[in-house]
């Protein structure tokens, strides 16, 4: 009877805890669109490129497409993702209505690293170390998973300033090309 009631409560013990991680795993659909009847507050939070020393806000780029990628500087995948994104923006030739933000999510990395990686690799875009607030504010409303830089998580915001999150995993050039486009030709 001991036995009985032991297997009975493991198998209680497994299926609440399959449930609870199921609902922990529980994301909004990748390539949804996120709109929001007003502005982000973190739109209005300054950032620092670190290659420049210029600060900016996404409020900044009003009118414009921004590309947005979570990174790390230990992430393999983020430094593939980099290369494909920087011969997306070669093939379409550099476009200036086309902003590309690169940003550090790791708490343990600094500005300086930052500037420096960007310099090794040849990246000439903008690079920020993601201020605190703007990254509660980016897994808040739109997926924790964004501030897993292996995910590959990347987030679009349109001429409009409506944010849709891409497919999580790695994006070759034709992927990002056939998802900007549109954006672009708006």
């Amino acid at each position: 009877m001991r036995s009985r009631t032991t297997a009975r409560s493991t198998w209680i013990s497994l299926i609440v805890t399959a449930l609870l991680l199921a609902a922990c795993n529980a994301t909004a659909a990748p390539g949804s669109a996120v709109t929001a009847t007003a502005i982000p507050e973190w739109f209005s939070m300054e950032m620092t490129d670190v290659r420049t020393g210029e600060t900016f806000t996404m409020n900044d780029f009003s009118g414009k497409v921004v590309l947005i990628e979570t990174i790390a500087q230990w992430c393999p995948n983020c430094l593939y993702q980099q290369g494909e994104t920087r011969k997306m923006a070669e093939q379409l030739g550099n476009p200036e209505d086309l902003i590309l933000l690169s940003m550090d999510v790791d708490s343990h990395e600094d500005e300086a690293s930052l500037k420096k990686y960007a310099q090794d690799f040849g990246f000439g875009w903008r690079f920020v170390v993601g201020p605190l607030e703007v990254q509660r504010a980016l897994g808040n409303l739109y997926n924790p998973e964004f501030l897993n830089p292996p995910l590959e998580p990347m987030l679009l915001i349109d001429r409009q300033g409506n944010a849709h999150q891409l497919p999580y995993g790695l994006k070759e050039v034709d992927q990002l090309q056939e998802i900007l486009k549109p954006y672009l030709a708006q």
